[in-house]
């Protein structure tokens, strides 16, 4: 189903791809090995970071917090979010409205 948004799909798909870019190991989301991460060519990277902002978007309608990786994805409704974080560093938020 998804979380509930206002914005456009499109622009929070763009925004949560740029987001979901920063953890640096969200590969392992996909159970994917480092190798086999650092042969993927920039292009094939970019269509996995996509396919793992579509993912997260549609689970976070069901399962408010999940981890990536080394970082952790989180749905606040109460502002309209999403965060993402690794460790205690807010990395980026993405507006829903």
């Amino acid at each position: 189903m998804g979380v509930k948004h206002g914005r456009d799909y499109g622009d929070i798909l763009r925004d949560l791809t740029k987001a979901v870019e920063l953890i640096p190991d969200s590969y392992l989301f996909f159970e994917m090995e480092p190798d086999e991460w650092q042969e993927l060519p920039r292009e094939s990277k970019l269509e996995v970071w996509e396919a793992l902002a579509e993912d997260l978007f549609f689970a976070l309608g069901n399962e408010p917090v999940i981890q990536v990786g080394s970082g952790v994805v989180i749905h606040d409704k109460e502002t309209h979010r999403i965060n993402i974080l690794v460790g205690e560093e807010d990395l980026e938020s993405v507006s829903l409205i």
